[in-house]
């Protein structure tokens, strides 16, 4: 991965980050990693554990960044998320998984962030049910 398409991600967390704190989230952690994989963003908010997915793209490149969450990156996003549960005992805790898109104008002006609130969800049936 190069060191500019690194930079853009950091820069778009940071981003995503400021932008959740401003609206009452708390960020718990930032690209916590395991073997399943990795969450950019652990937050809480009202009683909710809320995992949140950034992606972010400068304004040339795809429009929709939260199209990149496909149902591949669902189920690791899920299986992480599954390993933080166990590693801090929060299975009783109510959860949720976010999307926050940012593009990023190449102007230099301020990005333009959408926030999918829980954005998709496991059924009853182990399948995915994406927004």
């Amino acid at each position: 991965m190069s060191a500019r398409h690194l930079s853009l991600g950091r820069r778009g967390e940071n981003a995503a980050s400021d932008y959740l704190q401003k609206r009452g989230y708390r960020v718990l952690e930032r690209n916590w990693r395991c073997r399943g994989g990795e969450l950019d963003l652990i937050c809480s908010r009202k009683g909710s554990i809320v995992f949140v997915e950034v992606k972010t793209r400068t304004g040339g490149a795809q429009a929709d960044p939260a199209g990149a969450v496909n149902a591949g990156k669902r189920q690791r996003l899920s299986r992480a998320a599954a390993e933080y549960l166990t590693r801090t005992g929060s299975w009783d805790v109510p959860c949720r998984f976010d999307v926050v898109a940012i593009v990023r104008d190449a102007e230099g002006e301020a990005p333009r962030i959408t926030h999918y609130e829980n954005a998709f969800e496991l059924s009853a049936g182990g399948g995915w049910q994406p927004w």
